[in-house]
C-alpha cells in the first residue's frame, strides 16, 4: 500500500508510516525498505534516502530514494568503507549526525568529494550479531540547524525496523532453502528406494510395516502397498523368527542391528538370504520407529559356501599349492597350502613374499630353471621336475607344474603352483637308466672278450697253453657277467620292496656286519669305534646291513695288500649318525668313485659293478646321503673314504617322527 504524505517535523506521522512499511509480512522487503525510505525523506526533509551493504570492509549501495535526480548516489555504486561517510556510521552505537560536511571532523575528505553531501544522518543496520550496512538520509545543501534528538531516534528505530526485515528475510531464505534441500533429498532417497535392488523399510514398535521400497518386490516378490500394515514376522521363514524376533526387541531397547542373517519366504514359496541392518527412530527418549534396509546375499552366500569349498579342498589337498602375485616384481608368494609347509618344511610366515626360488640349490640344473621360467615368462603353463631342498637342506625331486591366471587385461594376475614329491619316481627312472647302461656296457665289453677268446678256442693251429688261457679268460667273464647279473636282481628286489624304517642299534649293526666280512676274508682286520649313546640309534630299514657290508666288502676286496685294515666308525652329529668305511690301500677303482660322485656313468665312465648303486639307493631310500672321497688325514690311512650320513632316533621317539622322506639319488 502506498503511505500518505508526512508533513516535515512530524515525527508521530512518520513513525506510523514507517512501522506500516513493515508491517505486512508479505510485503517484499525492498519495497518496505523503499517506502520506508521515502517517509525518512519527508520527515528529515532531505532529498535522499539509501540503504547500504558492507562487506570485507567496502560499501555498496543497494537502495536509493530521491525527491529529485542525485548523480553522487545510485544503486550499485561500490566504495571502500574508508572512502565512505558510513565509515563513522558502523563505529559509533548511535546515528551519525552532520549538519554541513565541509565543516565535519567526520566526513573526510575524499569521502566529499566522492558523494558531495553537505547533509548526512546515518545509522547502521544490524542483522543478527553482525553488521549488514546502514540507513542514510542526506542532502546537497548544508543544514542550516543540528538533527534534533527526535530526528535521530527516527533515524535509529528506522534502522531497527530495516534490520529486522532484512534478517527475517535471510531466515526465511534459508528456511527456503533447507525445505527445497529436504525436498531434494527426499526425492532423491525415493529414487533410491525405487532403483536399488535392496529393501528399505520402516516398521512401527507393533511389528507393523509402515514405508517398504520397491526392493520388497524384487527381493521377495511382494507388492510394496500390500505389505503395508502387515508385520514384517510374514515375511521371515519360521526357523529365523526368533533370531528376527530377538533383534527386534533389541532395537526397541534403541540398539541397533548390525549384519543379521535372516532366512526370508519369497511369494513363491523359495527362501532367501538377507542381511539386515536396522536403527531404531528415537524421540523424546522413546523409541517410535524401526528403519533399517536388507539385502539380499543369497548368491554371495552361495557364492562364499562355494568358494569355501574350494578352499578348503585346496587347503587340505595332498599336492602343495602355491600363489603367486604376477602383478608385483619377483612373482611374490601370497598364498600356499599345509602340504607345501609338509613337503618342504618351511612354515607360511617364513615364505611369504618371497619368490619360490628360494627352494633352489647347487643341484637344481640350469637347464630346468630355465625351462621354467621361460614358461612364466611367456605366461604359458609348464612343468618340470627339478632338484628342490627342504628346510633342513635335504634335496628331493619336485614336480613343479605353474599355471597362469588371466586378469582382466588379458595378462596373467596370478601364477598357480602345483608342487608335488617326485622323488621316489624319478629314483626309479634314474635306477632303471643306470641299470641298462651299466648292463649295456658290461655285456657288448664281455660278449666282446667272449667272441674274440671263441675264436682262440676253435683255432685247431692254437697250441695248448693259448687254448688254456683262453678257456681261463673266457669263463672268468662269464663269472663277470653273472656277477653283474646277480646285482641287478639284488638291487631290482630291493628297488621293489617296500619302504619299512626301523629303529637300528648302532653297535649291533656294525659288529654284525664286521664279524660277517671277517668271516669271508679271514686276513683281513676290520676295527670299529661306535662313538654313539647307546640310546641313540638310525632311523632305517634293514636293508642299510646290506649297504654297510657291501662298502666294507669293497674295500677290502680292492686292496692289493694280502693282509688289509679297514676301519668302520659311528659318530652322533645330532639329527643324525654318521657312518665311515676307510680302507688302507688303493680302495675303490676311481672309475666307480668317479660315477658315484658324478651321480651318473657317461659313455667313458662305467663301473664295473652295481654295489656303491646299492649303496646309494638304500642310504637315499631313508633320506641319507652318501660320499666318497681320498682320506684326509693319519686316521683315515691313505685309502678311500666312505661317508653315510642317516637321520638319528631317540630312545623315545617315534619312528614316524624320526623317519626323514626320500632325499634325490645319485645327488
Amino acid at each position: 500500500m502506498s503511505l500518505q504524505h508526512v508533513p516535515p517535523g512530524d515525527d508521530r506521522s512518520a513513525r506510523q508510516a514507517v512501522y506500516e512499511a513493515f508491517a505486512d509480512r508479505n510485503r517484499p522487503v525492498e519495497e518496505a525498505i523503499a517506502q520506508a525510505l521515502d517517509a525518512g525523506i519527508d520527515r528529515l526533509s532531505v532529498s535522499i534516502g539509501f540503504l547500504t551493504e558492507i562487506t570485507d570492509d567496502r560499501q555498496t549501495i543497494t537502495t536509493v530514494q530521491t525527491t529529485e535526480p542525485a548523480d553522487s548516489v545510485a544503486v550499485g555504486d561500490s566504495c571502500p568503507l574508508d572512502q565512505a561517510y558510513c565509515r563513522q556510521t558502523v563505529r559509533q552505537d548511535s546515528p551519525l549526525c552532520v549538519q554541513d560536511a565541509v565543516t565535519s571532523s567526520d566526513v573526510s575528505e575524499v569521502a566529499y568529494e566522492t558523494f558531495g553531501l553537505d547533509t548526512y544522518i546515518g545509522a547502521k543496520v544490524v542483522t543478527g550479531d553482525d553488521v549488514h550496512g546502514t540507513v542514510c538520509f542526506a542532502d546537497t545543501e548544508p543544514r542550516p540547524e543540528p538533527f534534533p534528538e527526535a530526528d535521530q531516534l527516527f533515524v535509529e528505530l528506522l534502522a531497527r525496523l530495516v534490520g529486522g526485515a532484512l534478517e527475517r528475510r535471510e531466515y526465511e531464505e534459508t528456511l527456503t532453502a533447507q525445505n527445497e534441500r529436504l525436498r531434494t533429498e527426499t526425492e532423491r532417497a525415493q529414487r533410491i528406494a525405487d532403483t536399488t535392488f535392496d529393501l528399505l523399510f520402516r516398521i512401527t514398535p507393533d511389528t507393523q510395516l509402515t514405508y517398504v521400497s520397491s526392493g520388497l518386490h524384487a527381493i521377495l516378490g511382494y507388492d510394496p502397498a500390500d505389505a503395508i500394515g502387515t508385520s514384517f514376522t510374514e515375511y521371515i521363514a519360521p526357523q529365523s523368527v526368533p533370531a528376527a524376533v530377538d533383534a527386534f526387541e533389541r532395537l526397541l531397547d534403541a540398539e541397533p542391528v548390525r549384519n543379521l542373517e535372516l532366512t526370508a519366504e519369497t511369494a513363491t514359496d523359495e527362501s532367501a538370504v538377507i542381511e539386515v541392518n536396522a536403527t531404531p527412530i528415537v524421540e523424546d527418549g522413546t523409541v517410535e520407529a524401526v528403519q533399517g534396509v536388507a539385502r539380499d546375499v543369497t548368491t554371495r552366500r552361495a557364492r562364499e559356501a562355494e568358494l569355501r569349498l574350494k578352499t578348503r579342498a585346496i587347503d587340505d589337498a595332498t599336492v602343495g599349492v602355491t600363489i603367486a602375485d604376477a602383478t608385483r616384481e619377483d612373482n611374490p608368494l601370497i598364498y600356499l597350502n599345509h602340504a607345501f609347509e609338509e613337503l618342504t618344511g618351511y612354515a607360511a610366515d617364513e615364505v611369504l613374499g618371497r619368490n619360490c626360488r628360494f627352494l633352489q640349490g647347487p643341484a637344481t640344473g640350469d637347464e630346468r630353471v630355465e625351462t621354467l621360467r621361460a614358461g612364466i615368462d611367456a605366461g604359458e603353463p609348464v612343468s618340470v621336475d627339478l632338484v628342490n631342498y627342504r628346510a633342513n637342506g635335504a634335496p628331493f625331486w619336485n614336480n613343479v607344474r605353474v599355471v597362469p591366471v588371466e586378469g582382466e587385461a588379458g595378462d596373467p594376475s596370478h601364477f598357480v603352483g602345483f608342487q608335488e614329491d617326485a622323488t621316489d619316481r624319478v629314483r626309479t627312472q634314474r635306477l632303471i637308466e643306470l641299470l641298462n647302461r651299466v648292463l649295456r656296457h658290461n655285456l657288448r665289453n664281455n660278449l666282446n672278450v667272449l667272441s674274440g677268446y671263441g675264436e682262440l678256442l676253435s683255432d685247431p693251429d692254437a697250441d695248448a697253453d693259448t687254448t688254456a688261457n683262453a678257456g681261463r679268460v673266457v669263463r672268468e667273464t662269464v663269472a663277470k657277467l653273472t656277477s653283474v647279473s646277480e646285482q641287478v636282481r639284488e638291487l631290482e628286489a630291493i628297488a621293489r620292496q617296500e619302504r619299512e624304517p626301523t629303529r637300528l642299534d648302532v653297535a649291533d649293526l656294525l659288529y654284525g656286519v664286521v664279524a660277517d666280512v671277517e668271516a669271508n676274508h679271514p686276513d683281513a682286520t676290520v676295527d670299529v669305534h661306535v662313538d654313539v649313546a647307546t640310546d641313540r640309534g638310525i632311523c632305517a630299514g634293514v636293508e642299510l646291513e646290506r649297504a654297510v657290508e657291501e662298502l666294507v666288502d669293497n674295500a677290502l676286496t680292492h686292496d692289493a695288500d694280502p693282509s688289509p685294515r679297514v676301519r668302520v666308525s659311528a659318530r652322533d652329529i645330532g639329527d643324525a649318525i654318521v657312518l665311515t668305511v676307510a680302507d688302507d690301500g688303493p680302495g675303490i677303482p676311481p672309475v666307480e668313485a668317479s660315477a658315484v660322485e658324478a651321480g651318473r656313468e657317461t659313455t667313458i665312465e662305467h663301473g664295473d659293478g652295481l654295489g656303491l648303486w646299492l649303496v646309494n639307493w638304500i642310504v637315499t631310500r631313508y633320506g641319507g646321503s652318501f660320499q666318497l672321497r681320498p682320506a684326509v688325514d693319519a686316521d683315515e690311512a691313505s685309502g678311500t673314504v666312505a661317508t653315510v650320513r642317516l637321520p638319528s632316533i631317540e630312545a623315545e621317539q617315534s619312528v614316524d617322527d624320526a623317519v626323514r622322506p626320500h632325499t634325490t639319488l645319485f645327488q
